[in-house]
Order: C-alpha cells, then structure tokens, then sequence
C-alpha cells in the first residue's frame, strides 16, 4: 500500500462506525479538564475547610472548560485536532493544550470576576457618597430653616414697642384693630401687619378670656423684651 492511500485512509473516517479519533479527543478533554479542576483545587485561595462534596465542582468546572477547547481551536483556525489523526503525538499536545485551558481559565475567569466586583463597590461606594452628602444637603436645609431667629429687640422698631406697651397696659379683642390704632396712633394696616410679625415672633399671643373671648395679650417672651427696651430706655434718660 503506497503512502498516499495509507495517509487517505486514516484520515478518512468509517462510514457507519465510530469515530475512534474522535472518542479518543473526548476522553482527553474529560480526564484532562478532570486533571486541571484538581489542580485548580489545590491552587485555589480557601478560607475554612471545604464542604464534604464542596472539592466536586472543581473537575466539573474543569472538564467544562476543556469541552469548550475545540471551539477556541476552531475560532483560531488551528488544525491541530484533525493533524492528530497522522500525527498521534499531537493528542500530547493536545492534552496540554487542555491542561493549561483549564487551569488558565480558572485565573482569567477570577480576575473577570475581582474586577466586576471591584468596580461594584467602587459604584457602591459612590452611591453611598452621594446619600451622605444629599443627607447633609438636607439636614443643612433642614437647620437653616429652624435656625434660631433673630431676638425680637433687634428688630422691634418704636412703633412695635409702642404696640406692645398698649397691649401690656389694657385688654383689646382679638380683630379689634380701631381701639389699638387709636391708643397708639398708628394706621390699621400697620398695626395689623406688625401684630401678625410679633405674634410668628412670640412676643404677643392670643388667649380665651372667662366670656369665651379672644384677646390679644403680651406672652411672657414680650414681657421680658418689653421690660429689657423699658429699662434701657431709663437707664439712657437717667444718663
């Protein structure tokens, strides 16, 4: 038989029988995917003791992975599969091929994975910056809209001591503006004006007399603004 026909014939395949060549390159796909995973097991980082069958998924993955190997020759046009039919020390290469698939994988599959995560807490971390500072946003808001106000002297004018005065001094109902206005000599809008900003102030309150009436009346906050202007008031009169 000359050389031509004997090569023709082993690269031909049986009509209608199994392809050994084929079921030789599955079972160096499955022991070596099984070999790599158990070197994988033993390179693995492992924080504790494994579980009873927690080793399993290390072969399992591995002969996974090296079932995926002629895909990646394919994609690469290598000729390595088919060159192992005429050349049987190419299943050797084969087999290492596949050792080091498995195991690399492994590593890349890892270093996929670190990176995924890290960019995760990296947008978690972020995510929390951006609470924390809406949060400081907010409560900033929140202080500057319950910030202390202002003491009432500093921004009573005469006219509203006048007012207070008049308050201190005699009862009026509540929405009686003429008798106020005409004790102190000021317009009814003003004087209607200036009563709601004292009353937000604190310094006038409403109260329910024994008739069930409502009146206008000094708080004990006025009475002590009233009676701190009325002695400073003295004091610069006695200088």
């Amino acid at each position: 038989m000359s050389a031509e026909l004997q090569t023709a014939f082993q690269v031909s395949a049986p009509a209608g029988g199994v392809d050994t060549h084929m079921l030789l390159i599955l079972a160096i796909m499955v022991a070596t995917g099984a070999l790599g995973g158990i070197a994988n097991y033993f390179l693995a980082d492992r924080t504790g003791e494994p579980g009873r069958r927690g080793w399993l998924r290390y072969p399992v993955l591995g002969i996974v992975a090296a079932l995926t190997v002629p895909l990646f020759l394919n994609m690469i046009s290598s000729t390595l599969l088919e060159g192992a039919r005429t050349k049987p020390v190419d299943f050797f290469a084969f087999a290492g091929f596949c050792l080091i698939y498995v195991v690399a994988s492994r590593r890349l599959m890892e270093n996929v994975a670190q990176r995924l995560l890290g960019q995760l807490d990296q947008v978690r971390r972020e995510i929390g910056q951006l609470q924390r500072q809406q949060q400081e946003e907010a409560a900033a808001r929140v202080e500057q809209a319950v910030a202390v106000e202002p003491e009432p002297r500093e921004v009573l004018s005469y006219n509203d001591v006048e007012i207070l005065r008049a308050l201190a001094e005699e009862s009026f109902v509540y929405g009686n503006l003429a008798a106020i206005c005409e004790r102190t000599g000021q317009a009814r809008d003003f004087v209607s004006h200036r009563l709601t900003v004292m009353k937000t102030l604190g310094v006038i309150e409403t109260r329910i007399n024994d008739k069930n009436v409502l009146h206008w009346a000094v708080s004990a906050r006025g009475k002590a603004v009233l009676g701190e202007i009325l002695a400073g008031q003295e004091d610069r009169k006695s200088a």
